[in-house]
């Protein structure tokens, strides 16, 4: 017990602070609990996964695969794709065939595994995930179509990939035991119906449960975790290896359900899924052997390179030739397929119960798939931003507006700015507010800005700062504080808050730069809009000045926007001291005098 406890706190502790500190930093986070677990694994030799756990290692891996699988799933909402379906869907379709012909052909070849584990391999590396491609979408911003393509193959893909890893891997434990093609057929059409079938039941009935209100509030997210463990257990007794395809279809389905709201069940996931990639990636690169990756070193690079150089650009080209996406996108497309935890979790759920049914050789598909992730991840994250900038998929300086709260005064500035030529977007968790936003034409993201899945499915090419503007200063705090990574501190503006609010006053300035005037606060907005205000562009010359424009509509006039002529926008704050120029353009909210 003594010997033990201290390796399963620190496997915590320094899962999560390795989570905060690539936070800061801005890397991808699987890099540093990479190199957190190879440094207690094999360096210092102070966990040993398979002494810790012993029998349960195993069980432990699987349950975590199902919970994220899971979460991947509930992340999964078609009706989030009316733009990018097509591309997306020939992706994670033409292309990811490709790519698992492509990755198998170079394992057989390069790498010397046996067919039958070069196809399972080939299955396990079609995947990318959201958790390495989210970070490196919000630090290039792509513009255009690219940025939601790549974001919705990451998701569409984690699911899909998994799914066919599954039965792969049972055609080829069937296989072994040299029973009938029929049979094969047979069991792999079980699988997918057990866990299929299974799947959409316990969605069915964890809704129903929660529609009818049988559970209370606070018990509803373990509940769900309980629908998951149970569904993930059960198909795996009826059907070998069905589990993990079950708990897919389970969130998939409880995500496109419309009877009940599960934002909730997903935030609480997300947060489970920090912790189990969190312990879960320095226990599976704890367990790998420096032995292993050097007798794969030149091998492995080459097979690495394949994957970049011609595995990804061959199914981009393939899968985009007819759609909405231009050349420049197709060619980021393809310099952009990092690998993630998804393939990790799966190779080594997948490597221990092949090495039981006595392949040896199974004991390569785990280092060379950490292989995969490290080069992947370090080319990518280097080199896509290059890329990005030289194919100008994403701007040095975007001007675009991101607006947390999607209120009436809100969407009438939103929809002047779009009309100006800038790059708008709006969150909001009031789904009225939502809807009448997309109604008129916003982009508009529903969800919490503070949830980890609505910034993970969030667009933010071409926007270049942050108004934090609801009703509830905190939420502003929070959302300043949060984006101050992705736009820079100076990049994030917050109303000022109501003086009855608590603490509101005390605290407005810590934050985020205060826009507009002291004084002025969601209710002065409210006000005014209930009074005829509206936004409004001038331009203004020498012969209309801005001391003519403020004469003009001095009753209640707010001045909001400035741009030039190279459509560079400027938000007026409380600090502001720059007055508008002829020439330049000022946005404003006013009455038009009768």
């Amino acid at each position: 017990m003594e010997d033990f406890l201290p390796q399963l706190a620190g496997i915590i502790v320094l899962g999560i602070a390795a989570q905060w500190a690539a936070w800061r930093a801005g890397l991808p986070s699987i890099l540093l609990l990479l190199v957190l677990g190879l440094i207690v694994g094999p360096v210092t030799g102070w966990i040993d996964p398979d002494a810790l756990f012993g029998d349960l290692l195993h069980p432990f891996v699987s349950l975590a695969v199902a919970l994220i699988l899971y979460e991947g799933g509930l992340t999964l909402k078609l009706s989030d794709l009316p733009k990018i379906h097509l591309p997306v869907i020939s992706l994670v379709s033409v292309g990811a065939v490709l790519t698992w012909m492509i990755t198998a052909t170079a394992a057989y070849f390069v790498i010397g595994l046996s067919m039958p584990l070069s196809v399972l391999l080939g299955a396990v590396l079609i995947v990318t995930g959201p958790t390495v491609i989210a970070p490196l979408l919000r630090h290039i911003r792509p513009t255009g179509l690219v940025g939601p393509v790549l974001r919705w193959e990451g998701i569409v893909i984690d699911p899909i990939g998994a799914s066919l890893t599954v039965l792969v891997f049972e055609a080829v434990m069937i296989a072994q035991t040299r029973e009938a093609t029929a049979h094969v057929a047979i069991a792999i059409l079980k699988t997918a119906a057990v866990g299929g079938g299974l799947g959409i039941v316990a969605a069915a009935i964890l809704v129903i449960v929660l529609q009818r209100y049988w559970i209370a509030d606070y018990l509803q997210s373990a509940a769900s975790l309980m629908f998951v463990v149970a569904t993930f257990t059960i198909a795996n007794m009826i059907q070998h290896e069905a589990g993990l395809l079950a708990v897919t279809v389970m969130g998939f389905a409880v995500a496109n359900q419309k009877r009940v709201d599960v934002e909730h069940i997903i935030e609480f996931k997300e947060n489970l899924q920090v912790l189990l990639l969190s312990t879960l990636f320095i226990v599976l690169a704890a367990r790998l052997d420096f032995a292993d990756l050097a007798s794969l070193a030149g091998r492995g690079t080459l097979f690495v390179v394949i994957l970049i150089v011609v595995a990804r650009p061959l199914s981009v080209w393939v899968s985009t030739i007819r759609g909405p996406l231009m050349g420049r996108d197709r060619l980021f497309l393809a310099a952009m397929a990092p690998r993630g935890i998804v393939a990790a979790a799966v190779a080594s759920v997948l490597a221990l119960r092949l090495e039981h049914a006595g392949f040896e050789e199974a004991g390569q598909l785990v280092p060379i798939t950490f292989m995969t992730i490290i080069g992947t991840v370090a080319f990518y994250g280097i080199a896509s931003p290059l890329i990005a900038r030289r194919l100008g998929v994403s701007e040095s300086d975007p001007q675009g507006v991101l607006f947390v709260g999607a209120q009436p005064w809100v969407r009438d500035i939103g929809l002047l700015l779009q009309r100006e030529g800038f790059k708008v977007r709006l969150v909001d968790s009031n789904w009225d507010h939502v809807n009448e936003a997309r109604m008129a034409g916003l982009p508009t993201t529903a969800g919490s800005i503070l949830a980890e899945h609505t910034l993970d499915t969030m667009d933010l090419g071409g926007i270049g700062r942050l108004l934090a503007v609801t009703p509830n200063d905190w939420v502003n705090i929070l959302a300043v504080q949060r984006f101050g990574r992705i736009f820079g501190r100076a990049g994030c503006y917050q109303l000022a808050a109501e003086r009855h609010a608590p603490g509101g006053h005390k605290h407005r300035h810590k934050h985020g730069r205060l826009l507009f005037g002291e004084e002025v606060t969601n209710h002065t907005f409210e006000l005014k809009h209930a009074r005829g205000f509206t936004p409004k562009a001038t331009r203004l010359s020498e012969q209309f000045e801005y001391g003519a424009f403020k004469a003009r509509y001095e009753e209640g006039f707010i001045p909001l926007f400035v741009y030039d002529d190279q459509k560079r926008l400027r938000v007026i704050t409380s600090e502001s001291d720059q007055e508008p120029a002829p020439g330049e353009t000022i946005i404003g909210l006013v009455q038009e005098q009768e």
